[in-house]
């Protein structure tokens, strides 16, 4: 009985650290991809206003740069991560977003702008999307669905919170490169918050992963050595459905939100209105994947998979359609369903290959998301200077999302 109890115990009192993990996840989101992905686009038009020779495409450029060098990056950060945890990669990351934020304002040429924006690759990799989900789903077993959705939520609150928050900086006459340097500050958080509370996995705090008793062998409470081998899961079909799905999601999503605010502002919408539109893609996003993350925990399959992208493909055409006075309305649709989709595809590649090789998967499937984001960001922009609208970029988005519903069906779970 003594035996039985000493197991038990370290799992039987208050998730309070398990749900910790969670939180920090989400702050770690919210910083790093809010400051290097949505956030900067409130100040734009600033940019743009005092280099007046450079174009969209040349601006947007920058995120292709990023997200390109993530993709090449992220496959090595992901075999640091199987090794060595996530704790020690938040705070590195946290430390160079901080300094090149403070380098941002003192740019002069857009050579600048780009070394800049390679660093920020860094930051993507070292506490983006990947860290996040990994600490969260080394630390749940039941509930990982509702964990993550939380977790991710964090991606959103960065584009509903910095961007509206930088804008009114802008607005009340701060210069960009005081704000760029203001903002350096942010990250700060994010280096005590990881130095002091991340643990990479419950076993380095005598826990176990909550509901690790349903687990196969319950003896085993470590599920981040559980799964799939890396080079068995890369050659099933579900794999690359999934990387490919990312791909273009991620070309359509972050595309989007790169030239939403220039979008809004063409349409009419004054700098403060403009930046504030961002939240109207983020808030219901936020909803989105708190929602079908728990969802996702109850009802199995591909059908809400299914939902979410038929949803998003409304939206998208909706939005090609929109005037002023609609175009928030469709901008929160393709946000609340982008929410849920975003969760349920993290889940699916931790669920349906298990933790073992999670880092290295997650890294390759990054390769090809990045490379699609920065795309995205980089040939929306290049739309508007060739045809003086975004109509024929919203056009491929609506083809991308297609193509993506068909590649729902080859996704199936290899690991129970």
């Amino acid at each position: 009985m003594q035996s039985q109890t000493a197991i038990i115990e370290p799992n039987s009192g208050s998730k309070v650290l398990h749900w910790t993990m969670v939180i920090i996840a989400m702050c770690c989101l919210l910083i790093s991809n809010g400051m290097v992905l949505t956030g900067l686009t409130a100040f734009d038009s600033a940019m743009l206003a005092e280099f007046s020779d450079w174009s969209r495409g040349d601006l947007k450029m920058r995120g292709l740069i990023t997200l390109a060098l993530t993709g090449l990056l992220a496959p090595f950060i992901g075999i640091l991560i199987d090794r060595i945890g996530v704790k020690v990669l938040m705070m590195f990351g946290a430390v160079v977003l901080g300094a090149s934020y403070y380098a941002y304002g003192m740019i002069t040429d857009i050579s600048h702008m780009y070394y800049i924006h390679a660093a920020f690759a860094v930051v993507l990799v070292a506490c983006g999307l990947n860290v996040a989900v990994i600490l969260v789903s080394n630390w749940f077993v039941t509930m990982r669905g509702t964990a993550i959705g939380i977790a991710v939520m964090g991606t959103s609150l960065g584009g509903a919170i910095l961007a509206p928050l930088f804008g009114s900086w802008i607005s009340e006459g701060m210069s960009w490169r005081d704000a760029f340097q203001m903002a350096s500050a942010i990250p700060a958080v994010l280096f005590l918050i990881a130095l002091f509370l991340v643990k990479n996995r419950p076993a380095d705090c005598n826990k176990k992963p909550m509901g690790y008793e349903t687990l196969k062998d319950s003896s085993d409470a470590d599920v981040s050595s559980q799964g799939m081998e890396y080079i068995d899961a890369i050659k099933t079909k579900s794999f690359w459905a999934i990387a490919l799905i990312a791909m273009f999601t991620f070309y359509t999503l972050l595309g989007l939100q790169a030239n939403l605010v220039l979008h809004l502002q063409d349409l009419g919408f004054e700098i403060q209105s403009a930046a504030a539109g961002l939240a109207m893609l983020f808030t219901p996003a936020l909803i989105g994947k708190f929602l079908f993350g728990l969802i996702a925990d109850k009802v199995k399959g591909k059908r809400v998979l299914y939902g979410n992208l038929g949803l998003m493909l409304l939206g998208l055409i909706a939005l090609y359609f929109a005037g002023k006075d609609t175009v928030l309305w469709t901008v929160a649709i393709i946000g609340f369903a982008w929410g849920g989709f975003y969760t349920l595809l993290q889940l699916n590649a931790v669920n349906n290959f298990g933790l073992k090789a999670s880092g290295k998967l997650l890294g390759t499937i990054t390769v090809l998301d990045a490379l699609g984001g920065g795309l995205g960001i980089f040939l929306t922009g290049k739309f508007f200077d060739m045809y003086g609208s975004y109509q024929n970029a919203f056009m491929v988005f609506i083809v991308l999302v297609v193509i993506s519903l068909g590649l729902i069906g080859f996704i199936k779970k290899h690991v129970d």
